[in-house]
């Protein structure tokens, strides 16, 4: 047996802690997706809280609408045709669709009443409608006016402000940077940034811890093993004065920023994320150059003269006279035409007739 609807409201108060301010049936899809689901959804401030029917207490999905960057309807307002709206979220975009127009009319004005907190001026309600808008919007005002809520720490310098101009300095020129008292496993990139780092790495861990692109805000993103594959997931963890907030369907509060991580590693049966670099273990001397000779050089060789050199004659005759041994009462004269050889010659041809 079903609860009563008194019951179920005050747990969904309980749990989502914002007031309500407009609910009803509608249809939600991704634009990837191709067909819609029907939801019972609730307005609570400006999030919109879906449950899969209006006798369950605790919601299965939500939608920040403080991230709403546009709203447009795919068909004009007619009164025979179901409304569908595009929300342009900054994370994602998603489609809502009501058969009747009246309630798609009614729903466009909450959303962006609660949104910019001030009432469109091209609202087509009746007078009953308009009143019920008009106190929402001063209830709305009145508690973000009157809402305690605790001190937020002031934002940490290594996180990224919501201010910042375009022509800072993008976050992923230093993706490795790790702030002080951080984990290993935080880095200062994007959602799409980390979702791609565990994806490509998925050998480094599966967790990480990086800020979110609302002030005084962390978030996780894990990737986690599931029997239908891998599957992404993001988590918000909000700072506060008395520890960190992990926004969940059940909040769970801890104490310190390790405190986060040891939860997400104990549900997830995950590991952080952690790169790992190489390092080398050999040295390698490098070649010597071309030019240079790192051995003794061999002794230069002078070549041998092919052709022996030429004696004078003269001096050549002259060994020869004085290498050729005489045999005895025998005289070598040297053949030569000069007048000393001459003249010897002459004198022992002589002294041989005298003999």
């Amino acid at each position: 047996m079903s609860a009563h609807s008194r019951v179920v409201n005050k747990r969904r108060e309980t749990i989502t802690a914002l007031p309500l301010y407009y609910s009803g049936q509608l249809l939600k899809k991704n634009t990837s997706e191709k067909d819609f689901k029907s939801y019972y959804g609730e307005l609570r401030g400006a999030t919109l809280f879906l449950y899969d029917d209006e006798s369950k207490d605790t919601y299965i999905e939500k939608l920040d609408l403080e991230q709403l960057t546009s709203m447009v309807s795919n068909c004009p307002y007619h009164r025979q045709t179901p409304t569908i709206f595009t929300l342009s979220l900054r994370t994602e975009e998603v489609q809502l669709k009501m058969d009747n127009p009246y309630t798609g009319e009614e729903w466009r004005a909450y959303i962006l009443t609660m949104v910019k907190k001030k009432i469109p001026g091209d609202l087509q309600l009746l007078p009953g409608p308009m009143i019920l808008l008009l106190d929402a919007l001063a209830r709305e005002k009145a508690r973000n006016s009157t809402e305690s809520h605790p001190p937020l720490p002031p934002r940490p310098s290594f996180l990224p402000s919501t201010t910042s101009s375009p022509s800072s300095q993008p976050a992923d020129d230093h993706p490795d940077y790790i702030p002080p008292d951080q984990p290993a496993c935080f880095f200062d990139v994007t959602r799409q940034e980390a979702e791609r780092m565990l994806e490509a790495n998925p050998e480094y861990g599966g967790i990480i811890l990086r800020p979110s692109s609302l002030n005084n805000i962390y978030a996780v993103t894990i990737r986690q093993l599931t029997p239908r594959g891998p599957v992404m997931k993001n988590y918000r963890v909000a700072c506060t004065n008395s520890g960190y907030a992990i926004e969940l369907l059940t909040p769970v509060t801890v104490s310190s920023i390790d405190e986060v991580l040891k939860f997400f590693i104990e549900k997830s049966q995950s590991r952080p994320y952690e790169t790992s670099e190489p390092y080398d273990f050999l040295i390698e001397v490098p070649p010597a150059p071309k030019c240079i000779s790192i051995t003794s050089p061999k002794p230069k060789t002078v070549p041998k003269a092919e052709v022996a050199p030429m004696l004078r004659p003269q001096i050549q005759k002259e060994r020869k006279l004085f290498l050729i041994k005489p045999e005895e009462n025998e005289y070598v004269v040297p053949e030569d035409h000069s007048s000393d050889y001459q003249n010897l010659r002459l004198e022992t041809q002589a002294y041989n007739t005298y003999l």
